[in-house]
């Protein structure tokens, strides 16, 4: 069928005037509307790496128009209205309502950081940015050497520790017991502080009391803050000290012996006799170690004293990679008076004796009179000092109050000595009782 070309401009005539008229429509609709706004403010935003970020946009009478994400820095189109417009996997938009639009970002990268816009392609155009922060928690770089420091006592040591994280870590130093750090310059002046700042501590001639644990601690405000653990030994030679080297007691009796160690590495302690012989640990002895601190050990042994043959030197033994050294104890043992008692050296009939003795002479004789007594260490007979311990003899007689007579047993291990009374009835009557009971005996 063939149409004329009036026709055919008739028609077209028609729909251009329909075009018009709805353009027209359109136009007059927006322009009859409130413009497009922003409801509340983008909020800044400061996450912790790995985490999740959102930012949301409120947009009042959106009307026809779309809102549109943009990362301000590099002007990159993040997403249209609903749609994500980049490969970022991370990323995704959501509409929840009529005014709210929300950018997730999930596991924050440090590289997300930067200033985010919302943006309404109005005319004119309407945007609002906010910014987000990616902060990073400190960790401690990991470096040659481990977890200990081994230095021979008077060298040099230098702990390092660096961190890295965003703000930039501060880097402290403590010690793990608790004590001071002790800090040496160049003139080697000591100073003690709690807390040392600064990613390497240096020790200058260390000692065995700067030996132990150091604690360096990195943080910057973001948890958790992070610490790496140091442990300095300082290596030196056994040294032993003995406070008390002459220990004794009485047969039968126990005793301890005491010494302190210094060493590092951890020492080979033990006890030993005088002779070399190592000493087991049995029914006789008994030995004990206490740790007193990381270097130092108090070794004791205890031991009954059996015989004589318990005295003597015993040894207080150390022994490491250094070095080795040894403190020597003398042990000695007292008799005690049941000893002398069992040996029927010494009674209690003796003492009661001499006292009776004393109380006839008293009765018979209105003379005063002085008794002598003796005194005995390890059965050795010791007079007491002065004019009285003097011994009368036949030939030399003295005046009645210092006149004396000493009578001895004739073993001669024990002595006594009792009063010589002025008259000789008086020396007739002590002599016979003394016959009686000590014969034989010995008159002076």
């Amino acid at each position: 069928m063939v149409v004329d070309m009036t026709t055919a401009s008739f028609f077209l005539l028609a729909l251009l005037h329909i075009l018009t008229e709805i353009d027209g429509q359109h136009h007059h609709n927006s322009a009859n509307m409130p413009a497009p706004s922003f409801g509340s403010t983008m909020e800044n935003i400061t996450v912790i790496n790995g985490r999740d970020a959102s930012f949301t946009c409120v947009v009042l009478n959106i009307g026809p128009h779309r809102v549109a994400w943009i990362k301000a820095d590099d002007k990159g189109i993040l997403a249209m209205h609903d749609r994500v417009l980049t490969n970022n996997a991370r990323l995704s938009v959501l509409h929840s309502d009529l005014h709210t639009w929300t950018l997730h970002i999930r596991d924050v990268h440090r590289s997300d950081r930067g200033v985010y816009m919302c943006q309404i392609n109005s005319d004119p155009m309407l945007s609002q940015t906010a910014s987000l922060e990616v902060v990073v928690p400190p960790d401690i770089l990991n470096e040659e050497g481990g977890g200990e420091v081994l230095i021979p006592e008077g060298g040099m040591a230098r702990l390092s520790c660096k961190a890295k994280g965003f703000p930039q870590p501060r880097v402290t130093w403590r010690r793990e017991d608790g004590q001071e750090i002790v800090i040496r310059n160049g003139s080697l002046q000591k100073q003690k502080v709690p807390i040392f700042e600064g990613e390497v501590l240096t020790f200058h001639k260390i000692t065995r009391s700067e030996m132990g644990a150091y604690l360096c601690i990195a943080s910057n405000n973001v948890p958790p803050s992070v610490s790496r653990r140091i442990v300095v030994n300082v290596h030196f030679y056994p040294i032993i000290q003995v406070h008390n080297q002459l220990v004794g007691g009485p047969l039968g009796s126990n005793i301890t012996l005491d010494c302190m160690v210094e060493a590092s590495p951890k020492p080979i302690n033990y006890w030993a006799r005088e002779s070399g012989e190592i000493i087991i640990p049995n029914d006789k002895y008994r030995m004990e170690e206490i740790e007193v601190n990381t270097y130092t050990t108090r070794l004791r042994l205890h031991l009954k004293l059996s015989s004589s043959a318990d005295e003597g030197g015993y040894k207080c033994c150390s022994k490491n990679s250094i070095g080795d050294s040894e403190g020597t104890i003398t042990v000695y043992a007292t008799k005690r008076v049941e000893e002398e008692k069992s040996l029927g050296r010494w009674s209690d009939h003796d003492e009661e004796g001499g006292a009776e003795e004393s109380d006839s002479v008293d009765d018979s004789d209105s003379t005063s009179l002085e008794v002598t007594t003796t005194h005995f260490t390890l059965g050795r007979v010791t007079p007491p000092a002065g004019p009285s311990s003097r011994r009368a003899n036949n030939n030399n007689i003295q005046s009645p109050i210092q006149n004396k007579m000493s009578i001895i047993r004739s073993s001669g291990s024990v002595a006594q000595t009792a009063v010589r009374p002025q008259s000789y009835y008086l020396v007739a009557i002590i002599s016979f009782f003394s016959l009686i009971r000590y014969a034989p005996l010995t008159l002076f």
